[in-house]
């Protein structure tokens, strides 16, 4: 069968997954045949008239059996590394259950609590694209605890502007049980001004290194293979140790303390999950390429707040020759010129030596980096992903450091897996 074929669903298949060993089907616009109920009489087969609604519904219907804690976690950029983070921490004291990968839509959501067993906690990813999305989430969830990690600039060529993000996050409330507790980002402004407005309206944990913060972070140290930083809760002091690095998983760890607090989790057991942690795949993954030189890969996804974060902590990497392969950043609808602009002062403010660009709107970065000074000579716009890893081939050496960045359909896993 063609898998590129039109209108091709899980219930097109079905008789081969019954063939397979499947002892159930859940189908949508299926005519069932009296034969393949005969031929598979211990199958269960229910037909529904849409299987995202009925999986949903399931999924709600097993949350209200579990008297368990969950934390549900969204934001525009982060959440996956946050949620990894959070994870660890809450995995010192109790048995989680978390999202797997980057399972955090309509879809995911319910596969993930329907996964759940014996675990003790679930963390929830939510991802949204659009207004609604999160609301059927978090109706699905009710969350105990719910985390916004910062309002950005993702899918805001879908949603118009920061604040309708902002609106769109924060439907995560909806489903947030009477007694709950919200964790938001003290340094990003929206979530700021939302705090100071609604601190009497909800219990709030704030986390940042703004003063004022719940749990203030101070005196990060960035290093290659991790950061340091003093998180302060209670007039107390205390020494985080995280294994990545960027200034971004030092708020991740500010996070991750945060939630611990409202689990009741010592500092101490909080802590040691911290430097546990690790990265789900493709996001700052840190490899050295087949002539010793070190690739940061952040392919999986870019956003200007993702693609800032992970231009700052290149920047700051000492005694390094820099070199930034960056491609499109997708679904900024009339912000896209505008915002790869932005990514193109970044470029150069962090002082990246060699920039190698794919895609269509990269033109408007590459722009920007000459206006700010950059060099022509170092600077290379590639058709296709084939003629940026000839580039890379010829131009990279040893010392080098190499970030690969772009939206996930580039696909620069292949850039990637070409030069380790």
């Amino acid at each position: 069968m063609d898998f590129k074929e039109k209108n091709l669903t899980g219930s097109t298949l079905y008789e081969q997954a019954l063939e397979k060993g499947a002892i159930a089907c859940v189908l949508q616009g299926i005519e069932l045949q009296e034969e393949i109920t005969k031929k598979y009489p211990h199958a269960t087969i229910v037909l529904v008239e849409n299987t995202t609604k009925a999986i949903q519904k399931l999924a709600t219907y097993k949350r209200s059996l579990y008297h368990i804690p969950v934390v549900a976690i969204t934001g525009s950029v982060g959440k996956t590394s946050t949620k990894d983070m959070v994870a660890s921490v809450i995995a010192q004291k109790y048995k989680v259950l978390k999202t797997q990968g980057n399972y955090n839509n309509e879809i995911g959501l319910p596969l993930t609590v329907l996964d759940l067993k014996d675990e003790e906690i679930m963390v929830l990813e939510m991802g949204m694209n659009s207004f609604g999305e999160i609301s059927i989430l978090t109706q699905i969830a009710k969350p105990d605890i719910a985390v916004i990690t910062n309002i950005g600039t993702a899918h805001i060529g879908m949603l118009g502007s920061r604040d309708n993000i902002l609106k769109a996050k924060l439907e995560i409330l909806e489903g947030l049980n009477p007694k709950g507790t919200v964790i938001v980002n003290y340094d990003n402004d929206l979530l700021h001004n939302w705090y100071e407005k609604e601190k009497a309206n909800y219990q709030i944990l704030t986390y940042g290194l703004q003063e004022g913060s719940t749990i203030l972070g101070k005196n990060a140290i960035f290093e290659e293979n991790g950061s340091k930083c003093e998180a302060i809760l209670e007039n107390q002091t205390y020494e985080v140790s995280i294994p990545v690095g960027g200034e971004h998983f030092i708020s991740n760890s500010l996070c991750a303390l945060s939630v611990a607090k409202a689990l009741e989790i010592p500092i101490e057991k909080a802590l040691k999950g911290i430097e546990k942690f690790e990265l789900t795949k493709k996001r700052m993954e840190m490899k050295k390429s087949k002539n010793g030189a070190t690739i940061v890969n952040d392919c999986y996804n870019a956003n200007y707040d993702s693609m800032k974060a992970a231009l700052d902590y290149v920047g700051r990497l000492p005694d390094k020759r820099k070199i930034a392969v960056l491609g499109d950043m997708l679904e900024l609808g009339e912000y896209s010129k505008e915002l790869h602009e932005k990514v193109g002062k970044e470029v150069v403010n962090n002082k990246i030596d060699i920039l190698i660009c794919v895609g269509e709107e990269v033109k408007h970065l590459i722009e920007q980096t000459k206006r700010e000074g950059m060099e022509e000579t170092r600077i290379f716009l590639c058709k296709s992903n084939e003629e940026a890893i000839d580039i890379l081939k010829k131009e990279l050496k040893p010392e080098d450091v190499v970030l690969l960045k772009a939206s996930n359909s580039l696909n620069f896993t292949q850039i990637c897996e070409a030069i380790v």
